[in-house]
């Protein structure tokens, strides 16, 4: 019998999903790094313009096919554009920490936005949570703020920018849930737009940061883009072919290309601080997805 579940079909789906989720992890943290090494030379507005531009050519076939009006006539329209902002916020607050800060210190304050999401879908959707969940985000924030060390040496701005950006992440994700009926498509369309006017602004308030781009450096701004596509792509693909309990925590590893890539390409090494206030992250996000997945289980169907 265990050999015949082995070999099953959606045994090999789930290795697969596996598979796909962890070589997503790979691809966004090759991206990361990517975009560390750009914003070194070009700003952050024009390397997200760029960017933006580059996903919506890629996706220009999809959205076509569907339809432009489906993804422009919307309900709620106010609630895709504030959400279109905070990731705008959130992608642009990310590349500037980054570019003062090692790749595994940043990734640390954005592995906690599942926390975040916990907390607010009590206080913004009304959700239940629990004594066992509000533990585990007391935990994690005192993960970010043992992270954060304030202190003189480490309580700086781009400190204060990947907090504030790795926020915004967690209140866009909050206001997804509130979009669930919205097709994938259109909640990608808003978020491309959003980014690239949000960088255009950028751009046109500080014209002087417009730095002359070789065809090759074109070309990578624009990877920057078409890979982040590509890795939310293998990670839809692989929460369809496993289970989400098994492939989700898999994300997490993120932190761990963060160590090795950063070492790798710009000899960064993290804070002790920074990993001890990352273990309660990670520890406080891997309960809280568990205990959810859980509930769902329990929950009767209707």
């Amino acid at each position: 019998m265990t050999d015949i579940a082995a070999s099953s079909p959606a045994s090999g789906s789930a290795r697969l999903g596996v598979l796909l989720m962890l070589l997503g992890m790979v691809m966004f943290s090759l991206n990361d790094v990517l975009g560390k090494w750009l914003v070194a030379t070009y700003s952050v507005g024009q390397l997200m313009l760029i960017r933006s531009f580059a996903a919506l050519v890629v996706l220009t076939p999809f959205f076509w096919r569907m339809g432009w009006r489906r993804l422009i006539d919307v309900e709620r329209p106010k609630l895709h554009v504030l959400r279109a902002a905070l990731f705008a916020v959130e992608a642009s607050g990310f590349y500037f920490a980054v570019a003062y800060m090692p790749l595994a210190d940043a990734m640390t304050y954005w592995l906690a936005a599942p926390i975040y999401v916990a907390a607010l879908s009590s206080v913004m959707l009304g959700e239940k949570v629990g004594w066992r969940r509000w533990t585990a985000i007391i935990v994690g924030f005192v993960g970010v703020l043992i992270a954060l060390s304030p202190s003189k040496e480490t309580f700086t701005l781009p400190a204060l920018i990947a907090l504030a950006g790795s926020m915004a992440f967690g209140l866009a994700m909050v206001l997804g849930r509130s979009l669930r009926a919205t097709p994938d498509t259109t909640l990608v369309f808003w978020q491309i737009a959003g980014a690239g006017i949000f960088a255009a602004v950028m751009c046109l308030a500080d014209p002087a940061g417009w730095a002359p781009v070789s065809g090759v450096d074109f070309g990578l701004l624009s990877l920057l883009g078409i890979v982040a596509m590509s890795a939310h792509m293998l990670v839809n693909r692989s929460l369809k072919l496993a289970d989400a309990a098994t492939v989700v925590p898999l994300q997490y590893t993120l932190l761990l290309w963060a160590v090795v890539f950063g070492w790798m390409f710009f000899g960064d090494m993290p804070r002790p601080a920074m990993l001890v206030g990352a273990g309660f992250i990670v520890a406080s996000g891997l309960f809280i997805f568990f205990r959810e997945q859980q509930l769902k289980r329990r929950a009767p169907s209707t």
